[in-house]
């Protein structure tokens, strides 16, 4: 009997990653676009930039987050990636940024190559509604460190954007205009909480409200913003806003100048059934604004004369919009009952 010890035998299956690589490089290949030189498989992955007078750089990184149980629980793993890749990639369009290329890293205890092209192969559907390449990655065995069936996810994505077309805020006057971009669900935030509410033995359950089982429209993936926002005159945007962790109330202030604030007027959309679902289970009202999107996955600050054209351009490109408040100076939203050190007023 043999003495030596294996890097197998401790877990770390080298023949089972190389598989993974093979099974995902159609799924890779497919998100290339013109920028991208070489082919998966290189230690680094290198993109042509292009022809830019004063480029700047966004990068966004994030994961999934607890989501992740759902799919566990679920054995359904195509859809995490796109969830992954909207994270960051809604992030960096705020900044008005074009994306150019994501790269993801997967880590789990025990690989299985099926499962990590499933996964990957949600990575890519989500760079290719992002119009962004899938440039490189890694896949992370890590024997005893997750528990059976689990894995963990991230990634990040960099865009580009010419330093005078950068969006921050700083021309936001008050009169500008908030139109909402309506969510798929709930997206990726708030799952902690999600997870309190529900039984996992209710996840396959059918949901007359919601059209399908529970577990279903807990996975929905998050909805990338690329194709909408791609469509509108950027000068009639002052700023954007990702609705992700932390609700309206933190939010909207993070695209607007500190002496200003938003007035946000309830019932200007439709809130989806799942949301009322959660809040009758017993979360309260302020508490699903101050973590969940209900509804609307991103805000478009609009200058007030410029706001006809950014609805006729949402309205061309065949997308649902709902105007759903106004900025106004903080002295004007106190007057109008906000609170001390709040800068959003839900009426």
């Amino acid at each position: 009997m043999s003495d030596f010890i294996s890097y197998k035998d401790a877990g770390v299956d080298v023949a089972e990653g190389a598989r993974a690589v093979e099974l995902m490089k159609k799924a890779v290949r497919s998100t290339y676009t013109d920028g991208v030189i070489g082919d998966i498989g290189s230690f680094g992955g290198i993109f042509r930039l292009g022809s830019y007078k004063k480029p700047c750089l966004v990068s966004g990184t994030d994961g999934v987050g607890t989501k992740l149980k759902i799919a566990f629980a679920m054995d359904k793993h195509d859809t995490v990636g796109i969830d992954l890749v909207a994270m960051s990639v809604n992030d960096i369009l705020c900044q008005g940024a074009k994306p150019l290329f994501f790269l993801d890293y997967v880590a789990t205890g025990k690989l299985s190559a099926e499962k990590v092209a499933n996964i990957v192969s949600g990575v890519a559907e989500g760079c290719r509604q992002g119009g962004m390449a899938l440039l490189g990655g890694e896949t992370a065995e890590m024997a005893g460190f997750y528990s059976d069936g689990e894995y963990d996810l991230a990634g990040f994505a960099v865009g580009v954007v010419e330093e005078d077309e950068i969006i921050d805020g700083r021309d936001t006057a008050e009169g500008d205009i908030i139109i909402g971009l309506p969510s798929s669900g709930i997206h990726s935030n708030g799952y902690s909480l999600v997870r309190r509410l529900f039984r996992e033995d209710e996840f396959s359950e059918y949901f007359e409200e919601l059209g399908c089982t529970l577990g279903e429209e807990l996975l929905k993936p998050t909805r990338i913003y690329v194709e909408a926002v791609s469509k509108l005159p950027r000068a009639a945007i002052r700023g954007i806003v990702h609705m992700t962790g932390g609700g309206f109330y933190e939010n909207i202030p993070r695209c607007i100048p500190k002496e200003f604030g938003a007035k946000i007027s309830k019932g200007t959309w439709r809130i989806p059934e799942i949301f009322k679902i959660m809040e009758a289970r017993g979360v309260e009202n302020d508490e699903m604004y101050r973590t969940f999107n209900m509804g609307i996955g991103m805000m478009l600050v609009v200058a007030n004369g410029e706001a006809d054209a950014v609805r006729a351009a949402l309205a061309d490109a065949g997308e649902e919009f709902f105007e759903v408040g106004e900025i106004l100076s903080l002295e004007k939203l106190r007057a109008k009952g906000l609170l001390e050190g709040e800068r959003v007023l839900l009426a």
